[in-house]
């Protein structure tokens, strides 16, 4: 954020001092213009465990935004995605045209940083964890231009966040059609770009993360090894030929797909095997995260839902963090109350039109809060995460 009051930095100043309550960041000038210190991101290296600006107040994190290459997007063209990707292929007309205007009205926040950056001074936003727009998972490619199209997702975001240290963290991409590259390609973003993390689907061209078919096993012993996020978010339902109408395949689609990605990384034992991994799942986990009884129940009833896990779903459920978009105070307050205030983490959907664009006021209507559960939700948690540290 912004840092020091001069006569040209009037409203940056401004800014600084109206924005944040008392428990939120703040900055002042000191020899890095205001800037704080951040974890390495490397393994055995969690840096601090929060994330404070010069005058030790906590910021505030987006753990849910995007960035669209459009560089890769031209690359690309000769996959032809729009036969491919189920936000395009199970939608009306209508649909299409509505997307086609909001990519225009809302294209410049997609790829262009500063207009980014004004938008994170007016939401209140101090940082942002960068990720590839959904369309950009590229998992129907070739394993080799996967891997190639992902790198350049990946080289991009690590540019922009060394551009601005102060307001960006990368999550990254990884092509999970072939698991030894999408292994590999991660400890890249890791180690040599300091990613903290990469955001992935919520299944490979309709093969669930956790079936055996895809290998990912390695992949996800390496995400645990490097301590490091899996930021899940779906791109549309892909079986959603009764979702075309009303944008059903994003409204309804897009959290019934992160309800069957959590279920099958649960019931398929993944969190068994790897019990350290981190997910971080979108739209505030989709509809499982509020209705996880009826899984205990068909577990703890039925014998072909107990053919791997010997622990109640629900008990797996707790090790997921989330993030706020749940457009609703009483909702927001039931995913805390049931998860903990230390696994719910600020989220926007940056740039998009079902996002929340005004996340802080969200988290601010749950009064219930103590200052030091708002802080942690705010940026306290991802700054955990992420490995974001503090000046010490």
């Amino acid at each position: 954020m912004f840092f020091t009051c001069t006569a040209d930095s009037h409203e940056h100043c401004r800014h600084a001092d109206d924005h944040h309550s008392d428990d939120g960041a703040d900055f002042s000038s000191d020899d890095d213009a205001g800037r704080y210190d951040r974890g390495t991101g490397a393994p055995g290296n969690a840096g601090a465990t929060t994330a404070r600006s010069t005058q030790g107040k906590q910021l505030r994190i987006d753990i849910h935004c995007h960035y669209q290459n459009n560089e890769v997007n031209a690359k690309a063209a000769a996959l032809k995605p729009f036969e491919k990707e189920p936000s395009i292929i199970y939608a009306n007309q209508m649909t299409r045209d509505v997307n086609m205007k909001q990519m225009k009205d809302r294209g410049s926040k997609l790829s262009d940083i500063a207009t980014r950056l004004k938008d994170m001074d007016k939401m209140g936003i101090d940082i942002q964890a960068v990720s590839p727009a959904p369309s950009q998972y590229y998992y129907y490619a070739e394993p080799d231009f996967g891997l190639e199209l992902s790198r350049d997702i990946n080289d991009r975001i690590a540019e922009i966040v060394t551009t601005h240290p102060d307001r960006f963290v990368g999550l990254g991409t990884v092509p999970l059609q072939d698991a030894t590259m999408a292994t590999k390609e991660l400890e890249r973003c890791v180690k040599k770009l300091g990613m903290r993390g990469v955001e992935i689907n919520t299944h490979v061209n309709g093969v669930d993360l956790a079936d055996n078919w895809l290998g990912l096993d390695r992949f996800f012993a390496k995400a645990q090894e490097l301590d490091v996020v899996l930021f899940i978010h779906p791109m549309g339902f892909n079986q959603g030929e009764r979702m075309t109408d009303y944008y059903f395949n994003n409204i309804i689609g897009n959290p019934l797909e992160s309800t069957l990605a959590v279920s099958h990384l649960i019931f398929g034992g993944v969190l068994d095997r790897y019990p350290r991994l981190k997910f971080c799942v979108a739209h505030a986990g989709g509809y499982l995260a509020h209705y996880h009884a009826r899984m205990d129940h068909g577990w703890k009833t039925r014998p072909d839902a107990q053919t791997i896990i010997k622990k109640t779903p629900s008990s797996y459920l707790r090790k997921f963090y989330f993030d706020t978009i749940t457009f609703d105070t009483k909702l927001l307050d039931s995913l805390i109350d049931r998860y903990g205030a230390k696994h719910v983490l600020l989220g926007s959907d940056y740039p998009y039109d079902m996002g929340d664009d005004n996340p802080v006021k969200l988290i601010q209507s749950v009064e219930r809060l103590s200052d030091k559960e708002q802080n942690l939700i705010m940026g306290g948690n991802a700054a955990q995460l992420l490995k974001i540290g503090g000046r010490r």
